[in-house]
């Protein structure tokens, strides 16, 4: 899981009618390093996440992604959702099976933890092992990107921590992993940088304890609050309400 190519985005605005989302975003993920992408609901996160991905084109800007692999970018949505009647190992190597002939799904299952459950149907999975699920079909193929709309949102701590690790694991073996996610313990556990992203803009760069230093707060979320703008908020509620911009159907 190695590309010399990370994420480079590059002047990316985006606009849905008069509503601009995303305005002149510009950052990078190198490959072996986990970026968190932190805000408020409504302050762009999955727009943006949609746009890494290529799922949605913005209005300016450049996004450099790696293109080498069976599978360059890899995907996590924020409501993932496989087929029922299908097992744990049966989702896998159907999403191995679109990636490649030789692309070993079992590596995937085991990599985050699911090999005891490799015959369960989807459907009965809890809210975690879904979760799981989701992360292992976007590892399918080793790609050089991750891109993963909060991982751990909904779960119990024991779970939530173990999707962090994974993460951090995955960084390890050489992705380029970016993650959206509202779990600023996370943030700190395992992000070698933070983007904080306001009303479309980027208020913040730099690693937590960066941010900590920069505002003199205590934690994230006091070093957040400091950073962000608290005016406003039918803006952002419009834009979390945008069903381009949702995609999915999460936070914009």
């Amino acid at each position: 899981m190695t590309d010399t190519v990370g994420l480079d985005v590059e002047a990316v605005t985006v606009s849905f009618g008069d509503l601009t989302v995303i305005e002149d975003v510009s950052f990078g993920v190198d490959p072996g390093t986990v970026t968190c992408l932190i805000g408020p609901n409504g302050s762009g996160k999955t727009t943006l996440l949609r746009v890494i991905t290529g799922l949605l084109q913005p209005d300016s800007g450049t996004v450099t992604r790696p293109t080498t692999g069976a599978r360059p970018v890899g995907y996590l949505a924020q409501a993932p959702a496989f087929r029922s009647q299908f097992s744990v190992r049966e989702t896998l190597s159907f999403y191995a099976d679109l990636v490649g002939e030789d692309v070993d799904s079992d590596s995937a299952m085991e990599r985050v933890g699911l090999g005891g459950v490799r015959d369960r149907r989807v459907e009965a999975l809890s809210g975690g092992m879904t979760r799981l699920l989701g992360i292992a079909q976007a590892t399918i193929g080793d790609p050089g990107l991750l891109v993963l709309d909060e991982p751990s949102s909904g779960l119990d701590p024991m779970m939530s921590h173990h999707i962090t690790e994974t993460i951090a694991e995955l960084a390890d073996e050489g992705a380029a992993v970016i993650v959206a996610t509202h779990d600023l313990g996370a943030v700190s556990r395992i992000a070698d940088d933070t983007v904080l992203i306001d009303r479309g803009h980027v208020a913040a760069t730099g690693a937590p304890n960066e941010l900590l230093a920069d505002t003199g707060a205590s934690d994230l979320e006091e070093a957040m609050s400091a950073l962000v703008s608290h005016e406003g908020d039918e803006v952002a509620t419009r834009t979390a309400q945008s069903p381009r911009a949702n995609g999915e159907g999460g936070d914009a």
